[in-house]
């Protein structure tokens, strides 16, 4: 009888491997007992072979919710920044098309390639560049993470770059990347305050980011937009750093470190006496609670993609390459 050596059992295999060198748990020798803790080891986060299969099974979750505004369907797909965005996305859509979505385009994710950290502990993780067929010509950055083996891969973070800015990631022989501590001192911000930092930059400006459409051109963007005749907005910004929000880095070819995080952000309209609340997308209203009188208050998740330089390097300005936020709650008053 031939043995089965198609693509998914070899993914299996590659599967079971890593599975076997990072649960090893136990060790008896003639002086007694060793214990070597899988969470310990430091290890590939998967093997490429299922980190392709976990960018094919996203996709064909994400067209399924997509098309049928159902969040159930993709739910187990999708966690953190993109989690929050794409559930009230798709609550809103089903709000004003209950029978689906009626433009629905299914996402098509080609030419990936996989940068896949060598580490120890939880939660493991990778990201995924692929270019898509929607956005333009810009790469798909999606971060895959899970906290224990059992666990489904799912996105935290989802950012689009322009081909030219994705950066050159340090790899060792066997071309597995770095991932950088949260609170590594060699960076010119450590990881894990980026998104205190960037919401102190919202709100009162200084040198800590490089000027861009994201940092001073939307300083000046909200600025403008704050004050109109009978209306007034307010802006208010929160970081958000824990649990599936938690940012995550991956060493650079020059030292430094791309680095995914995430925003919470609320913006109040309060229009005049005399005046009213400009009449917002049916989207908006879907997830609005209360009556919209004289206010309105909507609330976004943002995540951000940055390259954060080599401590004393250049300006050791941190640039934000790219953004996407996502209503996930209104009120009205």
């Amino acid at each position: 009888m031939s043995r089965d050596r198609g693509p998914r059992r070899l993914r299996r295999l590659d599967r079971s491997a890593l599975i076997a060198a990072s649960v090893t748990a136990l060790s008896l020798t003639a002086s007694g007992c060793v214990v070597v803790h899988g969470e310990r080891e430091v290890l590939p986060a998967t093997t490429r072979a299922e980190a392709a299969e976990a960018l094919e099974q996203f996709t064909s979750a994400y067209n399924k919710a997509d098309k049928a505004y159902d969040s159930s369907l993709d739910a187990d797909h999708v966690t953190g920044a993109l989690g929050a965005i794409d559930a009230a996305r798709l609550k809103a859509g089903r709000a004003t098309n209950p029978d689906g979505n009626p433009a629905h385009t299914p996402l098509k994710l080609t030419d990936a390639t996989y940068t896949i950290p060598k580490k120890a502990g939880w939660p493991r993780w990778f990201v995924a560049d692929a270019r898509g067929n929607k956005g333009g010509d810009v790469r798909w950055l999606l971060v895959f993470t899970r906290s224990a083996l059992d666990d489904p891969w799912q996105v935290a973070y989802l950012t689009l770059v322009s081909p030219e800015d994705v950066p050159k990631f340090k790899k060792d022989a066997d071309g597995w990347a770095e991932a950088v501590p949260v609170n590594s001192t060699d960076l010119a911000a450590e990881p894990g305050t980026l998104s205190q930092n960037y919401v102190a930059y919202l709100k009162s400006g200084g040198k800590g980011f490089a000027p861009g459409t994201h940092t001073n051109g939307w300083r000046q963007q909200r600025q403008k937009e704050s004050r109109k005749p009978g209306l007034a907005t307010q802006y208010l910004d929160e970081p958000l750093a824990d649990g599936d929000y938690a940012p995550l880095a991956l060493r650079t070819t020059d030292g430094g470190a791309l680095v995914f995080f995430a925003i919470r952000r609320f913006q109040k309209q309060t229009a005049a006496p005399g005046a009213s609340i400009p009449t917002p997308a049916e989207g908006v209203l879907a997830l609005t609670d209360g009556e919209i009188k004289q206010s309105l208050t909507t609330e976004y998740v943002s995540n951000q993609v940055a390259l954060d330089p080599k401590k004393s390097a250049g300006d050791g300005q941190v640039s934000i390459l790219g953004r996407i936020e996502g209503l996930t709650a209104a009120q009205g008053s």
